[in-house]
C-alpha cells in the first residue's frame, strides 16, 4: 500500500478527530489489555519492579523499595501507575502490567494522531494495525519494565514538538507545553533519557532543514518551568533525604552505565541492527521496500522518492538512526532500549513501503503469531515461581519469617501477599559484589541508603541461625538440593517447584542457640 504524500492534511483539532476515528484507539486498548494478565511474571525485571511497586502500597508511596530497602536504581512514574491500579483493581498481575500497557497505547495513539493529521484515517489505521501486530510492540506493552512507559512517553514528546513548529514562524504553546510535559514525565518514568532522547530527535532534525530559530523556540521559558514543576518535586525529595542520591542515580546510574563495560548484557555495536528487524517481523520484510525509495535520484534503476516524500519521512528516518545509534554506543545494551525507535520505524513501513494487498493476510497473521507465542509463554512460565509463592501465602503465618537462599526471587513475595520483607542469605562479604552488575549488587547498594536495613536483611549464615534462635517458624525458599547448615536444624520440603523448593524449619536444637 502507497500513501500519497501530497494529499490534504487533516488538521482537525484533537477532540474532532477522536471523536469522529475513535473506535481504532479504543480497539487498541482492548488488544493491549484482553491478554494482559495471562503470563505469570518473568524474572529479573517484571518480579522485581513489580514488587517494588507493591512495596510502596504497602509503604508510604514516596520511596520505592525491594525487600523493605530503599531501591533508587530508577525514578518512580511506573511504581505510581502500578501503585494506584493495584489498589483500585487490587495486587494481581493485570495490574502490575497496566503501566507498560499505558506507555504502548500513549505510543500508538500519539502515531495514529500524527499519521492522520498528515495522510488520512485510512494511512493512520493502517500505521496502527502494523504497530500494534507488531511482536516488540505486543510483548514490550505487556512486559512490566519501565521501557514501554519511557518509550510511548518519548514518541509524544518528539510528535508533539514535531507539531508546536510545524508554522514556520511561530511555536504552538499548547504543543509546547505538551511536549515538554511528556519529556517531564518521560523523565520520571526512567531518567535522563526521558528529555535526552526527544532532544536527540528533534534538534538536528530542526538544523538540518536550517529552522535555528524553531530550534530556539523550542525553549520557551514557560514550557520549561512546566518541565521542572513535574520533574524536579521527587528528585529534590530524594536528594534532601540521601545525600548519595545524586551520585548513585545520576553519575553512576546514567553517566557511569552509559560509558563504562563492566555492566551486564556486554552486545556488540551492531546489535540493534541485527535484532530490530528480528522482532518486527514480519512487518520488518518491507524494510527493503523503503529503503529503494530511498535511492539516490538518478539510479538507472532507481525508484526513489520525492523531494516531497524525503521532506515527510526525513525525522521518522533520523528518529530511528538517532535512537538506536544513541544506544548502540555503549556495551551494555538490552532489547528494550530500542522501544523509542519502534513508532517512526513503523510509520516508515506504513507509509514509504510497498505493501499492497499483502497487508490482507500478513496483519491477521501477526496478530496470530503475537497471541501463540503468549500462549506458549503462559503455559512454560519460564522462570516463574508463582507456585511456591501461591503455597507460601497459603501456609504461613502471622509473624513467620521467610528467608531466600543465594537468589532473589523477586515473585514470590508478590504471589504470597508478604506483608513483611523477606530477608535473604547469601555471601555478602563477596568482594566482587561490588564490582558485577548483578542482583546482589542492587542488594549490597541499598547499604548507602539504608545501612541498619541492609544490615538486618542481608543475612549471613551465622545471622540466619540467631534468627532460627530469635523466632518461630522461618521459610527458606532456595535452589533444589540446597543443603541447610547443620545450625539450621531439621527442614521440612513443603513444595518442590520447577527448579526450587520451599521449606519450612522445625526448630533448632537448643544446643545451637547457646
Amino acid at each position: 500500500m502507497q500513501i500519497n504524500p501530497q494529499a490534504p492534511a487533516h488538521g482537525l483539532p484533537p477532540s474532532k478527530w477522536l471523536l469522529q476515528r475513535r473506535w481504532p484507539l479504543f480497539a487498541l486498548a482492548i488488544w493491549l489489555l484482553a491478554t494482559l494478565g495471562f503470563r505469570p511474571l518473568m524474572l529479573p525485571d517484571e518480579g522485581r519492579y513489580v514488587e517494588v511497586a507493591r512495596e510502596m502500597l504497602l509503604g508510604d508511596g514516596s520511596l520505592p523499595t525491594l525487600f523493605g530497602l530503599p531501591f533508587l536504581h530508577k525514578p518512580p512514574l511506573m511504581y505510581w501507575l502500578d501503585l494506584a491500579a493495584m489498589k483500585v483493581l487490587g495486587v494481581n498481575v493485570f495490574a502490575a502490567r497496566l503501566a507498560p500497557a499505558f506507555g504502548a497505547w500513549l505510543m500508538g495513539a500519539a502515531l495514529y494522531a500524527d499519521v492522520y493529521r498528515r495522510h488520512g484515517p485510512r494511512a493512520a489505521a493502517l500505521a496502527l494495525g502494523v504497530l500494534a501486530t507488531c511482536p516488540f510492540y505486543f510483548f514490550g506493552a505487556q512486559y512490566a519494565n519501565l521501557d514501554m512507559l519511557v518509550a510511548g512517553l518519548v514518541t509524544v514528546a518528539v510528535l508533539c514538538a514535531r507539531r508546536s513548529v510545524d508554522e514556520p514562524r511561530h511555536a504552538d504553546l499548547q504543543w509546547l507545553f505538551a511536549a515538554w510535559s511528556a519529556m517531564a514525565f518521560a523523565v520520571l518514568a526512567k531518567g535522563l533519557i526521558g528529555v535526552v532522547l526527544p532532544a536527540l530527535v528533534i534538534g538536528p532534525w530542526l538544523l538540518w532543514q536550517g529552522r535555528w530559530r524553531a530550534l530556539l523556540r523550542l525553549m520557551h521559558p514557560l514550557a520549561m518551568l512546566a518541565f521542572a514543576v513535574i520533574a524536579l518535586p521527587w528528585f529534590i525529595a530524594m536528594q534532601w533525604r540521601f545525600p548519595q542520591f545524586f551520585d548513585y542515580f545520576i553519575v553512576e546510574q546514567h553517566f557511569r552505565r552509559y560509558a563504562e563495560s563492566n555492566f551486564n548484557n556486554a552486545q556488540p555495536f551492531w546489535f540493534f541492527a541485527a535484532v530490530v528487524p528480528l522482532l518486527t517481523l514480519p512487518w520488518s520484510l518491507w524494510l527493503p521496500s523503503v529503503l529503494r525509495k530511498w535511492r539516490v535520484p538518478g539510479s538507472p534503476t532507481s525508484t526513489s522518492a520525492s523531494s516531497t516524500q524525503r521532506a515527510e519521512g526525513g525525522l521518522y528516518a533520523w528518529w530511528t538512526i538517532a535512537i538506536l545509534g544513541f544506544f548502540s554506543l555503549p556495551t551494555s545494551k538490552l532489547l528494550g532500549y530500542a522501544l523509542p525507535a519502534l513508532a517512526p520505524l513503523v510509520a516508515l513501513l506504513a507509509l514509504h513501503s510497498r505493501l499492497g494487498r499483502a497487508i490482507r493476510w500478513v496483519m491477521p497473521a501477526a496478530a496470530s503469531f503475537c497471541l501463540a507465542l503468549l500462549v506458549f509463554l503462559t503455559l512454560k512460565a519460564p522462570g516463574s515461581h508463582r507456585d511456591i509463592g501461591l503455597a507460601l501465602g497459603a501456609q504461613m503465618k502471622p509473624g513467620e519469617r521467610v528467608v531466600f537462599v543465594d537468589e532473589p526471587y523477586f515473585d514470590v513475595p508478590f504471589y504470597a501477599g508478604l506483608k513483611q520483607p523477606p530477608f535473604v542469605l547469601s555471601n555478602w562479604l563477596d568482594p566482587t559484589i561490588a564490582r558485577d552488575d548483578t542482583w546482589r549488587k542492587a542488594l549490597y547498594d541499598t547499604a548507602r541508603f539504608d545501612p541498619r536495613g541492609a544490615a538486618e536483611r542481608l543475612l549471613s549464615v551465622e545471622r540466619v541461625a540467631a534468627l532460627l534462635c530469635e523466632s518461630g517458624t522461618v521459610w527458606f525458599v532456595a535452589t533444589r538440593g540446597w543443603q541447610a547448615p547443620v545450625s539450621f536444624g531439621e527442614l521440612t520440603n513443603v513444595l518442590q517447584g520447577k527448579e526450587d523448593d520451599l521449606l519450612r524449619s522445625a526448630g533448632v536444637a537448643q544446643s545451637h542457640c547457646e
